[in-house]
């Protein structure tokens, strides 16, 4: 594994185009010239991962005032996410990275441990990118509370 990410504040987002819930294909290129916040997180409908959905829900309008948009990442289906969104009412495009290329790009795909047992898992993070398509601001290990609200604090000093 390498050690530096190409996902790094000042740099390029690294582009993505990825099938999402409902059926459509997003890419990177749809937010050109916005504000777009991209959140990994490791498994849909698990405690932290729904915590941290319906936070984002929750803040939704208050990051389109400021004309940026949210996506969520895992590697979970689209059927799953489909599931996902309809059980907790998310209201942001959620993609599925099945094969983890996108992940692996954003350097988010991490061997992580768990009662003793490493495992590759999606780390909680958490990307700002800027209409310009630079990469303004990084969340890694992300905690779940308060998560949200300091990634519009993020937005609003952009």
């Amino acid at each position: 594994m390498a050690t530096e990410t190409p996902a790094e504040i000042g740099h390029t987002a690294p582009a993505f185009s990825l099938p999402r819930d409902g059926g459509d294909v997003v890419s990177l290129q749809d937010f050109a010239g916005s504000p777009l916040v991209v959140f990994f997180y490791p498994k849909d409908d698990t405690s932290g991962c729904t915590k941290e959905a319906v936070a984002f829900t929750t803040l939704l309008d208050d990051f389109a005032a400021l004309g940026a948009k949210v996506i969520g990442v895992s590697k979970d289906s689209v059927k799953k996410h489909e599931k996902f969104v309809a059980k907790h009412g998310l209201g942001m495009p959620l993609l599925s990275d099945e094969d983890g290329d996108m992940c692996e790009r954003y350097g988010v795909w991490k061997e992580k441990s768990m009662y003793g047992k490493t495992y590759m898992g999606i780390e909680r993070s958490t990307f700002l990118i800027g209409g310009d398509g630079q990469i303004a601001a990084a969340w890694r290990k992300v905690k779940v509370p308060g998560h949200a609200e300091a990634v519009l604090d993020a937005v609003k000093a952009l």
